[in-house]
């Protein structure tokens, strides 16, 4: 998947005004849905995979995730403030829903 910000969206540096951020957000904020939604079919596909559910939680997964978008984060310019809290819910949802799956792909 590519991502890219379409041509009249205004760049955050150039905005000026309310209107020109919101639509800005508004693009992005698809993006990250369209993205979300394809990482939860990893989480699908893990729980077709895992061979039980001791198998959904892996702690030293969760950490190592957790570690590579701190480290992405500081590339990137994002604050480790931000990008920490949000990774831990999304890895938590993901979770609660990689058990959904497995549970209803074994009853």
């Amino acid at each position: 998947m590519t991502l890219s910000t379409p041509t009249t969206i205004t760049a955050p540096a150039d905005c000026e005004t309310m209107a020109q951020v919101r639509e800005g957000v508004d693009a992005l904020d698809r993006q990250l849905v369209a993205l979300i939604a394809e990482r939860s079919r990893y989480m699908e596909a893990a729980a077709r995979i895992k061979p039980s559910r001791d198998k959904v939680r892996d702690e030293w997964r969760i950490e190592d995730v957790v570690s590579k978008v701190k480290a992405e984060a500081g590339r990137s310019g994002l604050p480790v403030e931000i990008a920490e809290p949000v990774w831990r819910e999304l890895i938590e949802r993901s979770i609660a829903y990689e058990f959904s799956v497995w549970d209803k792909t074994r009853d």
